[in-house]
């Protein structure tokens, strides 16, 4: 388990990603750009952030979100689609909606994201491994806390 001085750098990090997801998803909302989305899936292979990749990853989420189902939650991801962010973003949004085994599939999902990322030859910079490492630890933790409060214990 990390100190608690590191906290600050991981919420100032944290911060940061949600700030640019969020204010990628207003620009492109009001901007009227022309990006085509491809398929709502397209958006976990897409790592950058071209115009194309933001509005793909906005698109991807839309769909996870507005899923009754929660169908997303059994297919399994690969390093891009953790570097997206967009499936620890999505059962970071709907962990006080989800039952106790989906928090617990969400748990492990998050909890195997560092070991994916850093697989060697996955084509990810540093920082986008980083970057995901460091959204993996803090959306298990928040898995956990809600795993604990209404599961019984993790």
């Amino acid at each position: 388990m990390m100190p608690n001085r590191t906290f600050p750098a991981l919420r100032r990090t944290l911060a940061i990603w949600s700030a640019v997801l969020w204010s990628a998803g207003v620009l492109a909302a009001c901007s009227g750009n022309g990006v085509a989305v491809t398929t709502p899936g397209a958006g976990l292979k897409c790592v950058d952030d071209s115009p194309t990749c933001i509005a793909e990853r906005q698109a991807t989420m839309k769909a996870m979100l507005a899923d009754p189902n929660r169908s997303w939650i059994a297919q399994r991801p690969d390093a891009a689609a953790y570097a997206s962010g967009v499936r620890l973003f999505a059962f970071k949004s709907k962990k006080k909606e989800m039952s106790c085994a989906e928090l617990h599939a969400g748990k492990r999902e998050a909890d195997a994201g560092p070991a994916i990322l850093r697989t060697p030859g996955n084509g990810l910079s540093h920082s986008q491994v980083s970057r995901g490492v460091i959204l993996a630890h803090e959306v298990s933790r928040e898995l956990s806390r809600e795993l604990g409060r209404r599961c019984g214990k993790t």
